[in-house]
């Protein structure tokens, strides 16, 4: 008797004793390959003609966890647009398994951020069950324009294999933000003037609006359009590069001062704008002298703040504090020198000094001719100094002469400074 199986299987019909098989495998199984084999054996006889029979049976592949989750793609990119609400679903991952039963159930699960800086666990969580990804709160494109992150899929097998993808956000701008004027500055305490010689020829550049926008794409696009002017049809702006440039030529007849209204608009929906004021002074030149505004004249004509004040009083405290000093030491050098001999006095006459300056000139100013005499007196071989005055040689030329007969001082009388 013989027994046989097809020949295109992974089994063979081992003999074992007489009449007796057995069917073992002759290369490894893959259940997720072929989980079940349907086997039909034959049995012949030795006998003339030759009997057989067959018998079918059912081989089943048991599955063992051999195969890690995959995922439908190695990476995923999403999008999300900002200002978004929080909890809000913005994609999917999914990961498949071939093993079977609790070998192919997957969970999912977020991994480290590849950046440590980016606070995943405020920005997005993700459903361990099916995949789902809902932002955790509301995004900002100008804070945050994209992040990436990973996710993991694991099997529930002993031991359990898993597997990972990448995973990008990306976060679509929202028109959010106004434009915003660089030049000229709107919050400044003094408004900036732009001055234009009269003489100026039809598009003549004024100046130029700077703006900018922190949105992308089309958001970003700026136009700028002049709203309101002091003189209409005098000046222009052009609507992509923000330059003012006078529209005709300038005469006699035109405004001295103008003020031109600026509105600089982007071009996301809906739009966005801001204003601008500017200040422009017509001049026969540019040597004229700039006129300041009302208000600039009125802020130079206030009073002195007070700290200026306490610093003028106090110098001119210091100053007198100074010379008092200076007449105390003198007077006290005199006094101390007093008891010394006759021959080292230096007399001074009496005479009409002055009390206070007045108009020598007759002109109504002071004159500028100084002379400055110096008495030296006391003992000849010392030099010493006894006698410091300051006179007025147009005044009181009379009593320098009666200073100067002095017998005591009249070999030490000695000019030392004029100036005129």
């Amino acid at each position: 008797m013989v027994c046989s199986i097809p020949g295109n299987l992974p089994f063979i019909l081992k003999p074992t004793l007489k009449n007796f098989y057995t069917l073992v495998t002759e290369s490894p199984l893959d259940r997720e390959s072929r989980a079940e084999y349907n086997i039909t054996i034959t049995v012949t006889d030795m006998g003339t003609p030759r009997l057989k029979t067959e018998h079918n049976i059912t081989v089943l592949v048991s599955d063992v966890n051999d195969n890690a989750p995959a995922f439908t793609q190695t990476s995923y990119t999403l999008s999300v647009r900002e200002n978004n609400s929080p909890a809000l679903h913005i994609g999917s991952v999914r990961a498949t398994d071939r093993d079977e039963g609790a070998n192919a159930q997957v969970t999912y699960s977020l991994l480290p951020p590849l950046d440590a800086h980016v606070p995943l666990a405020s920005l997005v969580s993700i459903n361990p069950d099916n995949g789902h990804l809902l932002a955790l709160r509301s995004l900002d494109y100008e804070a945050l324009r994209a992040f990436e992150f990973r996710v993991g899929a694991a099997d529930r097998g002993s031991p359990a294999l898993s597997s990972q993808a990448l995973v990008r956000v990306l976060v679509a701008d929202d028109n959010d933000n106004a434009p915003f004027v660089l030049y000229p500055l709107q919050n400044a305490s003094a408004t900036c003037t732009e001055l234009v010689p009269r003489a100026a020829e039809a598009g003549y550049l004024v100046t130029k609006v700077v703006a900018v926008d922190g949105d992308s794409g089309q958001n970003s696009w700026l136009s700028y359009q002049l709203l309101k002017a002091t003189e209409p049809g005098l000046f222009g702006v052009w609507a992509h590069n923000g330059e003012v440039r006078t529209a005709r030529l300038l005469s006699e007849r035109d405004a001295a001062k103008h003020k031109l209204l600026v509105l600089v608009k982007d071009n996301g929906e809906p739009p966005l704008s801001a204003s601008v004021t500017l200040h422009v002074l017509l001049v026969d030149g540019f040597s004229q002298p700039y006129l300041p505004a009302p208000e600039a004249a009125a802020a130079d004509a206030a009073p002195a703040a007070p700290l200026t004040v306490y610093l003028v009083v106090a110098l001119a405290s210091v100053s007198s504090l100074f010379l008092f000093l200076v007449l105390v030491f003198v007077a006290v050098r005199l006094c101390r020198r007093g008891g010394a001999a006759s021959v080292g006095r230096c007399s001074v006459p009496e005479g009409p000094f002055p009390g206070h300056l007045v108009d020598v000139s007759g002109t109504g100013t002071l004159s500028q001719s100084y002379q400055y005499e110096v008495c030296l007196t006391g003992d000849h071989e010392t030099g010493e100094f006894k006698f410091l005055k300051t006179v007025f040689p147009k005044l009181l030329v009379q009593n320098i002469e009666k200073l100067k007969e002095s017998p005591n001082c009249r070999n030490n009388f000695v000019r030392i400074f004029s100036y005129t």
